[in-house]
């Protein structure tokens, strides 16, 4: 057992999901921050769980040649950013690695090697910014939260954001000092300013600024928007949004405009879209084109095909698409989302997309009693990835191809596995960084549906199969081995159909059936029926 405080030396064996370093210490696994590949260490145990530990670098034995000086000052504090100590390359390799042997590990696939598509620049990417804002030595601040609190690390600049966020961070600051607007205390649930929300459309430069509040109004809100203005190049529209629960959640149900249309304006795949504070958009736009491309060609559109957008939001992929093909159905539970999402197709005059909010499940009925059977799917899921009924919904419409946009590398491969398991094979996999310096991944997958005719004519010993249907199942072998491991009693093969027939799973047509009605089989003993009846059940046929 690991004891905290202790100094231990060990090396660097692979990387977390969240981008921290895995040691093993004494066969525990001991996570750190800020570790590069191919390094050795003296680590302090800081805390010791049940499972695991974490430490944190005390010496360093061994210096990767992936370790560089931080360019940004912040980021051993902050929790925003995961990457700043590597080089670039060594990133980019950390997220590829990792979803390649996501996809072999957990996904049950054998890919020998996987593309990622780096992002052109590691600074100022970021179109949207949400910065807490608390009091500090009874001054307001804002920044970021350090990594697993609510501390509030005040930022003067953050580099992955574009200026124009950090320069109305400090408007808003600066106004609330001079008029005395207090911070939201969230311990006291008091005060007014909660978050500081900038969105920055990169294509047409327009800024909006969102202040969500503990409270429908604010003093002072003309002064407010005039700071802005002078102080902001760009902005578009200033809000405000009033937010009264407790909690983690940064905005609440209510918005209303200070000044401007309440929205901004971007242009994505030469496509125009609104912008509002709940529009989903993707916060790296010269990163998404790239991902949205790269969706485009696994779905392999001729201009014949129906294509359904699962997760379709305000609309920016299923727009895409349409462009491409007979018509594009958008689905989407979020009904403001699809408000956006219409509004953003008429917009760009196409003509041959329509939206419905619906759960994956009502959608294939919905479809399905209009008689429309989709070519394509796409799905682009948050990180939780699908659930079971999505995952069933798409075998039950039976498209051509599925195509899966992700973010998590984990989800990814459980569904594709669960996938499989649906008769779809994965066909391609590409990865797209859309977050530099931060541990999180983009993956595009094509998956496409069997067909008999691609299939590989083998010669079977139909003896040893059990053809009950596409279910979990093991060789009559494989259940004689098993009884005979757990019980030391040895089963033939009709003691095994016995049983099965017993527990209705049926067998094919004179499956040891005796040679005659005339002629007695011997019937399979209680405790060998016991002992298969434990077999089955192993193997998950009963």
């Amino acid at each position: 057992m690991l004891k905290k405080n202790e100094l231990y030396r060990a090396a660097v064996t692979g990387f977390t999901s969240d981008g921290l370093g895995v040691c093993r210490v004494e066969g525990c696994a001991v996570f750190v921050p800020n570790a590069a590949p191919d390094e050795e260490y003296d680590l302090r145990i800081t805390h010791v769980g049940k499972n695991s530990a974490h430490g944190k670098i005390v010496n360093i034995i061994t210096k990767s040649v992936a370790r560089v000086n931080r360019a940004c000052p912040y980021a051993k504090r902050c929790g925003g950013c995961r990457f700043w100590h590597l080089t670039y390359e060594a990133e980019c390799e950390l997220k590829r690695q990792r979803v390649l042997d996501a996809l072999n590990r957990l996904g049950g696939q054998s890919l020998e090697t996987l593309a990622l598509t780096p992002a052109p620049t590691c600074e100022g990417y970021r179109n949207k910014a949400q910065y807490p804002v608390t009091t500090e030595k009874n001054k307001p601040i804002a920044g970021f939260y350090r990594e697993g609190t609510h501390e509030v690390v005040a930022v003067k600049r953050c580099l992955i954001l574009p200026e124009c966020a950090d320069r109305a961070k400090q408007a808003v600051l600066d106004w609330m000092r001079q008029f005395r607007v207090p911070a939201y205390d969230e311990t006291q649930h008091s005060g007014l300013v909660r978050h500081i929300f900038v969105r920055h459309a990169e294509a047409t430069g327009q800024v909006m600024v969102c202040i969500v509040a503990n409270g429908a109004r604010h003093p002072r809100e003309n002064e407010l928007v005039g700071a802005l203005r002078d102080r902001v190049p760009g902005l578009r529209t200033v809000v405000l949004n009033t937010n009264l629960r407790r909690g983690n959640a940064v905005l609440g149900d209510e918005t209303r405009t200070l000044w401007g249309d309440g929205f901004i304006e971007d242009v994505l795949c030469s496509l125009r879209f609104r912008i509002s504070p709940r529009s989903f958009y993707q916060v790296n736009r010269a990163q998404a084109q790239v991902l949205y491309q790269k969706a485009l060609d696994a779905a392999g559109l001729t201009g014949r095909e129906t294509v359904l957008d699962l997760y379709c939001g305000t609309g920016t992929i299923t727009l895409c698409l349409a462009r491409r093909a007979r018509q594009a159905i958008g689905v989407e539970v979020v009904e403001a989302a699809i408000e956006d999402a219409k509004k953003n197709a008429e917009r760009n005059g196409i003509e041959n997309a329509r939206f419905f909010c619906a759960d994956a499940g009502q959608a294939a009925l919905r479809l399905a009693a209009e008689g429309v059977a989709p070519d394509v799917i796409v799905v682009d899921p948050p990180r939780k990835g699908l659930s079971a009924d999505v995952i069933e919904a798409i075998a039950a419409m039976s498209p051509e191809r599925v195509v899966y946009v992700s973010c998590d590398p984990a989800t990814l491969a459980r569904d594709v596995k669960l996938l499989n398991a649906k008769g779809y094979a994965l066909r391609h996999a590409e990865s797209v960084d859309l977050f530099p310096r931060c541990a999180h991944v983009e993956t595009v997958c094509l998956l496409s549906k069997l067909k008999s005719t691609q299939h590989i004519e083998v010669e079977l010993d139909m003896d040893e199969l059990d053809l009950t249907a596409a279910e979990k199942k093991a060789t009559y072998q494989e259940i004689k081995d098993y009884v005979l491991e757990h019980s030391g009693l040895k089963v033939s093969n009709l003691y095994i159909a016995q049983v099965k027939q017993k527990c209705g799973i049926i067998e094919r047509e004179n499956y040891n059936k005796p040679k005659s009605e005339e002629s007695k089989q011997p019937q399979c003993p209680p405790e060998k029926e016991k002992a298969i009846m434990e077999a089955l059940k192993h193997f998950g046929m009963i």
